[in-house]
């Protein structure tokens, strides 16, 4: 683990397209062993506008974890026992709006888990926590990013729906009509359980989202394919990239956002039924919850 006088002031998960943080000095290549496994690539950690921070990619190097298989557990877990307390997540979406173009940037404000074969908490095995969740992303940083993205040359929505499917492949019409019905703005593969992750782990989120596509429903576009998406994603990594740095720049290096208490007043269990096992593996998150 870092000194704490050297901990990361955010780390970065970079979805497809966003591979690497250009930019990045005094670079550090971390392998980190967690309770949940290794996560999905080797943790960079560098120097960016004097700061430290931290860069993932959550598909693994090469981009060879699909949706489903990412560890997204070992994913936060790793990034919490750095000292990480922000995180942002990017990630390819379609749009199932009108107004959210392809080659747009979406900061969405709520969240649909549509997921089914994932592990999305890292509470169980005699340890129960119950953890609020209306907001799903950090107000307060999804503001700052969405501030941070308003001084980039790219069109920026700040607000809308995400839906989290599983995978990898991408929707039918009738799924997509059925989403855009449910008042869904985009749709994505990754964001779930990630974002519910973070928060167990008392960490602030939000998510860039790039709008690659129109998904399934819009009849005057083509179907969503691979080669599209990564065509507008190579078109909108560099400007993804000076956002992020002008994120880094702005924010503060102290701040106590309720995302950091989440787990207060979440935990139901009676201390003495935890097991030992459990509450060594779940040491780093729930300690200062629990007597000696």
């Amino acid at each position: 683990m870092l000194h704490m006088s050297e901990k990361p002031i955010i780390a970065v998960i970079g979805g497809t397209g966003l591979y690497q943080f250009t930019g990045l000095e005094e670079i550090q290549v971390l392998e980190i062993d967690t309770p949940f496994g290794r996560p999905s690539a080797p943790l960079i950690i560098g120097t960016l506008a004097n700061n430290k921070v931290v860069f993932l990619a959550r598909h693994g190097i090469g981009h060879h974890i699909i949706p489903s298989e990412v560890n997204y557990r070992a994913n936060i877990y790793a990034l919490k026992s750095l000292g990480v307390e922000r995180i942002v997540g990017v990630s390819a979406c379609g749009s199932l709006r009108d107004d959210y173009a392809p080659g747009h940037v979406i900061i969405p404000d709520q969240l649909i888990d549509f997921t089914r074969q994932r592990a999305r908490t890292f509470f169980g095995e005699s340890l129960v926590a119950h953890v609020s969740m209306p907001d799903p992303f950090c107000p307060s940083l999804s503001s700052l990013a969405y501030q941070a993205l308003t001084q980039c040359n790219i069109v920026t929505h700040q607000g809308g729906i995400a839906i989290t499917i599983e995978g990898p492949r991408f929707s039918t019409r009738a799924e997509s009509h059925l989403f855009r019905a449910w008042g869904a703005s985009i749709i994505n593969m990754t964001t779930c359980p990630e974002a519910f992750l973070a928060r167990e782990a008392e960490m602030c989120y939000t998510s860039i989202a790039h709008v690659t596509d129109y998904d399934a429903w819009h009849t005057t576009e083509e179907p969503v394919t691979i080669e599209m998406v990564i065509q507008t994603l190579n078109r909108n990594t560099t400007i993804i990239q000076e956002a992020l740095r002008k994120l880094i720049e702005t924010l503060p290096t102290k701040d106590d956002c309720a995302c950091r208490h989440s787990l207060e007043k979440a935990i139901i269990t009676d201390p003495e039924k935890i097991s030992p096992e459990t509450r060594k593996k779940l040491n780093l998150l729930v300690n200062k919850y629990l007597p000696v």
